[in-house]
């Protein structure tokens, strides 16, 4: 049975640590960290089975643990996330948005070849990425369309970079349109489905995206087309925000679970 260092103990974090409490996953959360002690503290005291509460990030790679579970932040990726793997543990990654920075990317890619260890990125909100995958060499043209309502959107960069008060949006409305790269640096809790869509495909400056806020909406909606010699693909998921937190999709949550599931066992892989 695999052992399970936990990085960030807030929604999606707390979902994967009851899985694993639970027994839904085959493995066991020895260890987890916060940046917000109280947040682990709180955590641990859900479990049946309470782990150990680490004092710093880089002590849960440090122990005997096979997989750390990255459900904290885009920066803790790029401060943590090279040690983890030089440790010599897999990662499994829930802030994709830190890879569209080559710089990381590269170091990361270079770092899984060294020690000989695996990331993973669980699909998140979106659903297809398996075709997608398939078809990149053929692709022509990558869009994402992702509606949310404000809320979920609030606290974005975008917002403080451009003025805007979030509050003024009262109708649907186009936020933003640009390259996925741009998207995810503005938006860093809110689009990291932009992130694995351009890794998935045509890379961040040619994935298009486009962004809106519409108040009347209670659900995290992702359209996604993709165009090229292989034909056309469409695909449109209409996500149910975590109740926890909004700018989470319960979706993400159920494939942070069944991607560490996976990594955890041993039986039929479904999917390309």
């Amino acid at each position: 049975m695999k052992k399970i260092g936990l990085l960030g103990c807030g929604a999606i974090g707390t979902q994967i640590a009851l899985a694993i409490d639970t027994g839904k996953i085959p493995a066991e959360l020895t260890h987890i960290y916060d940046f917000d002690n109280a947040k682990a503290e709180a955590l641990a005291a859900k479990l049946a089975k309470r782990p150990i509460i680490v004092a710093n990030p880089h002590l849960l790679s440090s122990n005997n643990v096979d997989i750390v579970v990255e459900a904290a932040s885009q920066d803790a990726v790029k401060n943590h996330a090279l040690s983890i793997l030089q440790n010599r543990k897999d990662l499994m990654m829930m802030s994709v948005g830190a890879l569209l920075d080559e710089s990381v990317l590269d170091i990361l890619f270079d770092a899984c070849r060294e020690f000989k260890k695996k990331i993973y990125l669980p699909s998140g909100a979106i659903a297809g990425l398996d075709a997608i995958k398939s078809v990149k060499d053929e692709l022509e043209s990558l869009t994402l369309v992702t509606t949310k309502n404000p809320k979920a959107l609030a606290g974005a960069k975008f917002f403080e970079a451009k003025k805007m008060d979030i509050h003024s949006i009262t109708q649907k409305t186009a936020i933003f349109e640009g390259p996925a790269k741009e998207a995810v640096t503005l938006f860093p809790a809110n689009i990291n489905v932009a992130a694995l869509l351009s890794l998935a495909g045509l890379g961040s400056t040619k994935t298009s995206v486009k962004i809106i806020a519409d108040p009347e909406t209670d659900k995290n909606i992702h359209q996604i087309e993709a165009r090229g010699k292989f034909g056309k693909i469409t695909i449109q998921v209409e996500n149910v925000p975590d109740p926890t937190n909004p700018k989470t999709s319960r979706l993400a949550i159920l494939s942070a679970i069944e991607c560490l599931r996976t990594a955890c066992t041993d039986d039929i892989k479904i999917g390309t």
